[in-house]
């Protein structure tokens, strides 16, 4: 516990300081996130507080893997360190100068094989001896690449009100350095998460809504951040419990992977490209309705500690009764889509009424 505490405060201390450091240095040299299209905020606030948090964690992680004595694990964790070095690097490029979304997909693979190649994959889609679903195989690869790209870029889609990504992300963290500690002897992969949720906590102290956000994650920080959360689960040390199954990672990250699919759907059904930008992404849906960013952000913060611990509750529960539990995670973030979708609609559909009865005066 006391690697923990000290992890978790240094985590948390050298992010403030980075991401304060980050903001003086935009403001002196003018690096502000630019106003209108999808935006919802005004004025001039700094879009580069990923490299104050992301720069840390890196930084952490290359130390807990150093400090644990393990020649061949800390070999093994090196190409990991490069992928989000990769990630970084890339992200700072692309809020300076957007570059081409096909450029980013490259980069994005490149990192998720120096994940993959090293054999940090998913392995399994249930605990339980059954049958062919005990072990995925050589399937594990593609899913693992395709897990990995897939959640860089659905918390860049979801970075979108002050505190979300933040937010959920270190809730996300902390629950599986819960179910690591709890379930599996896997201590540097516990610290791999408290140090992930530290370094949030700290950039959070200048991003959340209330008053107002300081400054933004930017693009640098949330595809850094969204990697960063998939590698969390298949940071196993041995094979145990720590490598968790793909549906009980995805059930903890079913916000953003909803809201990536649901994305996605809405390109294809339009005939538009998958890249292009719009204003359907569950936090622009909860706005419209008529939330407040910080009354969004307390929704999704909830639903996301419900699915944490339903995620939790079925690791500890036997056979089938684990995936009466998983499935109702799945039940409860698909009830909650859907019904924001249609109440959405609905707000859309009596707006439109109103502007067609609207007669302009003279």
């Amino acid at each position: 516990m006391t690697d923990v505490a000290i992890i978790f405060s240094a985590s948390v201390f050298f992010s403030v300081v980075a991401v304060g450091l980050i903001l003086r240095l935009s403001h002196k040299k003018s690096w502000y996130d630019h106003v209108g299209g999808r935006k919802i905020h005004n004025g001039h606030i700094p879009r580069l507080g990923g490299v104050g948090f992301a720069a840390i964690f890196i930084i952490i992680a290359a130390i807990i893997s150093f400090s644990t004595r393990k020649t061949e694990y800390t070999l093994r964790f090196l190409p990991c360190l490069f992928a989000l070095i990769i990630t970084l690097v890339y992200g700072v490029w692309d809020d300076f100068r957007p570059m081409v979304s096909w450029h980013k997909l490259l980069l994005q693979f490149a990192a998720s094989l120096c994940v993959i190649i090293p054999g940090y994959t998913f392995r399994r889609i249930v605990y339980f001896d059954a049958g062919l679903l005990s072990n995925l195989g050589w399937l594990g690869y593609p899913i693992t690449c395709l897990w990995l790209v897939g959640l860089a870029n659905a918390t860049n889609f979801i970075d979108g009100v002050d505190g979300l990504a933040g937010g959920l992300s270190a809730i996300i963290a902390f629950f599986f350095s819960y179910i690591f500690f709890s379930f599996a002897e896997t201590p540097s992969a516990e610290l791999f998460c408290i140090s992930l949720g530290g370094v949030m906590l700290g950039f959070l102290v200048f991003n959340l809504p209330l008053p107002k956000a300081k400054i933004f994650m930017g693009d640098s920080g949330s595809q850094f951040l969204g990697f960063a959360l998939g590698m969390l689960p298949l940071l196993e040390e041995h094979d145990t419990i720590a490598a968790l199954p793909v549906p009980y990672a995805a059930a903890l990250l079913a916000i953003p992977l909803f809201d990536i699919i649901a994305a996605i759907w809405r390109r294809l059904r339009d005939g538009r490209r998958l890249d292009s930008p719009d204003m359907g992404h569950i936090h622009h849906k909860l706005m419209n309705i008529g939330f407040s960013a910080g009354n969004v952000d307390a929704i999704l913060y909830a639903l996301q500690i419900m699915l944490g611990v339903l995620v939790c509750i079925s690791i500890k529960l036997p056979g089938i009764f684990s995936l009466v539990v998983l499935g109702i995670a799945y039940l409860i973030a698909t009830a909650f889509f859907a019904v924001v979708h249609f109440w959405n609609r609905k707000i859309n559909a009596r707006k439109r009424e109103e502007s067609r009865l609207t007669i302009p005066t003279v």
